[in-house]
């Protein structure tokens, strides 16, 4: 009974190909319980577990988390004991309410909850900084091949690298930061089976995947291409991935994060050409989902204009993102638009 006293009081919020391999981490290491909330696949996986094929774990059926819960816990009216760590693994898409850090708000105890952002994008930290002044932030870039095909059923085909560091909160003690980063590195790695660094470099690790994210994610998005065709068709790498990489290598410097030169072949060439990766945007799209524009593409053009960069390719990138995501919005029912006016032919 004493070891049971030890394990860390874990809140995972977003258990979809990302958020479940965590968690399957989290559990097999034995160090934590976790508590997952699920919604839309919530009546799945309470019924039949989640069903996973993993390059790392084998395959597990019916694999349940300690709790399935439905929404977000409220610690105080329910009476719980404090959560240790809140993982965020949802997509974080503040200009879609509520946002990441409204979501969390009646989970987390203040001087005591650590949150952990297993989120793409850059500043994502400064909503939480506001909301929860007294309560460590941490980064997670994750590297990892991982979707839910159908609710509750997980395909992870490429390792879980998951790289880990706080988010330099001026009200906190930095050492405070560091050591609750490495205890949950620890915890995340206790089962043997994933590739958890620390690092107290975030911006680093941040500026590198949007080489990524903010480049491919989101061209293979707008031209409905997966990392294998973009490769393939005409133009697309020279006139649009390149240069759209170089301008984040360019942001990238002037804040102080030299990404050398051959980030980004390396990165074109990341997964084989045959592979035909949907990356996670246009999966989105895919689903009729919204997709992360603003902390992927909004943010770093944003910085490097405060930095004297120019941007043109990404500029362009980020108004037809935002122009998609419209089209969503229009699609929930979320905007507004005028009646549509029957027009008579003027002879």
């Amino acid at each position: 009974m004493g070891s049971q006293q030890k394990k860390s009081n874990v809140l995972l919020v977003g258990s979809g190909g990302v958020g479940t391999i965590a968690a399957v981490n989290l559990e097999v290491g034995g160090l934590a319980e976790v508590t997952a909330v699920l919604r839309s696949n919530h009546d799945a996986v309470v019924k039949n577990g989640f069903h996973i094929k993993s390059c790392d774990h084998g395959v597990l059926s019916g694999w349940r988390p300690s709790k399935i819960v439905k929404s977000i816990p409220d610690v105080q009216k329910e009476n719980l004991p404090p959560y240790d760590y809140i993982v965020m693994s949802t997509k974080n898409i503040p200009d879609v309410p509520p946002t990441a850090a409204d979501l969390i708000k009646s989970a987390i105890t203040p001087h005591h909850t650590t949150v952990v952002l297993i989120q793409n994008g850059l500043n994502i930290e400064k909503p939480f900084f506001a909301a929860f002044p007294n309560n460590a932030v941490l980064s997670g870039v994750s590297l990892i091949g991982s979707h839910e095909i159908s609710h509750g059923v997980i395909e992870h085909d490429d390792n879980d690298r998951l790289v880990l560091g706080p988010f330099r909160n001026p009200n906190l003690d930095a050492a405070y930061e560091e050591k609750v980063a490495k205890e949950f590195a620890r915890i995340y790695s206790a089962g043997g089976k994933t590739n958890c660094t620390y690092t107290a470099d975030v911006g680093f690790s941040r500026w590198k995947k949007l080489v990524y994210n903010a480049c491919l994610n989101s061209i293979c998005a707008i031209t409905g291409l997966d990392t294998g065709r973009i490769r393939l068709a005409d133009g697309a790498l020279d006139a649009l991935v390149r240069p759209a990489m170089e301008e984040i290598r360019a942001a990238a410097k002037k804040a102080g994060y030299d990404l050398p030169p051959e980030v980004v072949e390396a990165t074109i060439d990341m997964d084989p050409l045959t592979m035909y990766l949907p990356p996670s945007m246009l999966n989105d799209l895919r689903k009729g989902n919204f997709i992360e524009a603003e902390n992927i593409l909004g943010e770093p053009i944003r910085e490097a204009e405060a930095l004297g960069v120019p941007t043109p390719t990404l500029k362009v990138l980020y108004g037809l993102l935002k122009a998609i995501q419209w089209r969503t919005k229009e699609a929930r029912g979320m905007v507004e638009i005028p009646p549509k006016e029957d027009f008579v032919a003027q002879s």
